[in-house]
């Protein structure tokens, strides 16, 4: 099983990997992150949408704030601004429920209505987080891919160059410099 440490090390990550991840999309023009290149979600752009997508449906799940992602595969944002500012909400949001997860909320179970499935299903949490933890990694990686077919080199994205923190709390969070 994982801890709430575990979350909070991916939180910071996640945003770290989003931060480096957008501001390469930012370099090129709208129609070449939303050119189909063939991936699983096409384009960079669509990419970056289902990525959002899943971590709002896993986050309303987790956290019971309302987030209606709609179907799958559907882009959320046309606008790359707009996808960019729900990122960074998104992100914050992740981070503060991964700061305030407790290590007995993260052992108990989560019931869900599974669209996939289409029924009710009730996992381990730790199991569910593994998973939106996961599916952001995954996404992420086609993205790196597709930002290296269009030219631009995203740089580092192993976990352990991530500029981690502990905050006065000895939580983990993103930092400007390697602290850990």
């Amino acid at each position: 099983m994982i801890d709430a440490e575990y979350c909070q090390v991916f939180a910071a990550y996640n945003t770290w990997m989003n931060e480096k991840l957008y501001a390469c999309a930012a370099q090129l023009s709208d129609a070449e992150r939303k050119r189909d290149r063939g991936a699983f979600f096409r384009s960079i752009h669509s990419t970056l949408n289902h990525i959002l997508w899943g971590d709002r449906l896993w986050l309303s799940r987790f956290n019971g704030r309302s987030h209606d992602p709609g179907p799958i595969g559907v882009d959320l944002y046309d606008d790359f601004d707009r996808l960019r500012l729900a990122r960074v909400e998104t992100d914050a949001e992740i981070t503060s429920w991964a700061l305030h997860l407790s290590q007995d909320r993260l052992s108990g179970r989560l019931t869900w209505f599974s669209g996939v499935a289409q029924s009710h299903m009730t996992r381990p949490l730790w199991l569910c987080v593994t998973q939106m933890f996961n599916h952001q990694t995954h996404h992420r990686g086609q993205v790196t891919t597709l930002l290296k077919q269009a030219g631009i080199d995203p740089g580092v994205t192993d976990l352990p160059w991530a500029p981690l923190a502990r905050d006065t709390l000895g939580r983990v969070i993103l930092a400007d410099e390697y602290a850990l």
